[in-house]
């Protein structure tokens, strides 16, 4: 039995990157620009010798990493489905590793079958410039109040329209999203925002990040994330947080 008579398989990856070196996840034909997505396709179809497309939990951004971002992928080698990781890892660049691979049923999608995501966010609050993170947190060098952030975070749980924290170029069909928990924590200079959510818009996470740095620098107060959510205006709210920062933690299944 040939390659093209055997039954077709549904293999899940859990994947981890740097993505310092990449244009963000999502091919670009023809830009030259390099992406995860792409890099992983060809190594992929180098080891099964079959054309590979891979369907994404979702995009990230230019510069952004990931611990857990889930993918899919249908194939018919015989390859079993936890030797995919090692295999894998053997050919891809450095920056790039599979965690696990598993084989799911048939119906399984990497994006519509997702019930949350988590995405972190990393600051690191303080004077001095950063000689080793400067490519995986955001440097804020003035003090932050996170007490305020706190308080002006939860403002934001729940649902609703999140148009006033949403990218101009988001394709997303309705700007209605669950903020499922908001959690900020400190641990010596390092400031982490951890946002759970059914699903989230383009520079969602950034700038929702970038608007709890304002208030807690004091440029916002806890209490005006009111009417920045309300006004559905991009423009009320604060700057979008630099890539750098952004980590796709896990998606919940």
């Amino acid at each position: 039995m040939n390659a093209s008579d055997s039954i077709q398989r549904n293999i899940k990856l859990i994947l981890e990157y740097d993505g310092t070196n990449y244009h963000g996840w999502q091919s670009q034909a023809g830009s030259g620009m390099q992406t995860i997505q792409e890099t992983v396709e060809k190594t992929l179809s180098l080891l099964s010798h079959e054309e590979a497309r891979i369907f994404s939990s979702g995009r990230t951004d230019a510069g952004v990493h990931a611990l857990g971002h889930a993918a899919n992928f249908h194939t018919r080698s015989a390859i079993p489905a936890p030797a995919w990781a090692p295999a894998l890892n053997q050919l891809l660049p450095y920056d790039i590793r599979v965690l696990t691979s598993e084989e799911v049923p048939a119906g399984f999608h990497a994006r519509f079958s997702a019930r949350s995501k988590i995405y972190k966010y990393r600051i690191l609050n303080r004077r001095a410039q950063t000689a080793l993170h400067r490519d995986y947190a955001w440097h804020v060098n003035l003090p932050l109040n996170v007490a305020r952030m706190r308080r002006a975070s939860a403002v934001l749980l729940g649902r609703h329209d999140f148009s006033s924290f949403r990218g101009s170029g988001c394709s997303a069909k309705s700007p209605v999203r669950t903020l499922k928990s908001v959690t900020i924590r400190k641990s010596g200079d390092f400031i982490e925002l951890l946002l759970e959510a059914d699903a989230f818009l383009q520079y969602m996470v950034r700038n929702i990040s970038g608007t709890l740095v304002e208030v807690g620098l004091g440029r916002f107060r806890p209490e005006d994330m009111v009417k920045i959510l309300e006004a559905k205006d991009r423009t009320t709210a604060g700057k979008a947080a630099p890539p750098q920062g952004l980590y796709l933690l896990s998606v919940n299944y």
